[in-house]
């Protein structure tokens, strides 16, 4: 059990993060929604609730998955790069499932978000946060 404990750690806490992050995110949409929707659309509603989902993500996978040091503009900026791609996919699929397959907001934010963390895994591991080799050798 420990070697796949330590073979598999970023992968592990990558889920466990994600889906605190994933819970987190849907729940603000959910309260934004119902606290905002007769006054504001549900797409800026979704945009609001991924820019504070962005930032809890962002020292989540920050301390207890990739376990950098250093650069938090440059990672920060790295992950908003991963994350503006998910919000771009986010923004297409929403209005798909809500206009063409009548799924309700809530529930369609919740299905995008699920594509969404399995996808940004391999950008933060190969992007945000990756280590270069020159880093190694300190």
């Amino acid at each position: 059990m420990k070697r796949f404990y330590t073979k598999h750690r970023d992968k592990i806490w990558y889920l466990l993060v994600g889906l605190w992050n994933t819970l987190f995110g849907y729940l603000v949409f959910v309260a934004l929604y119902f606290l905002l929707a007769k006054k504001i659309n549900y797409m800026i509603l979704v945009v609001i609730s991924n820019i504070l989902a962005i930032t809890n993500a962002y020292i989540g996978y920050k301390i207890f998955v990739f376990r950098t040091r250093g650069n938090y503009l440059k990672e920060y900026l790295r992950f908003y790069v991963i994350y503006g791609g998910a919000i771009a996919l986010n923004l297409i699929l929403l209005p798909v499932l809500v206009e063409f397959f009548a799924v309700t907001p809530i529930v369609g934010q919740g299905i995008v978000m699920i594509v969404i963390v399995v996808g940004t895994y391999f950008g933060h591991k190969h992007f945000s946060f990756r280590v270069s080799k020159r880093n190694l050798n300190i």
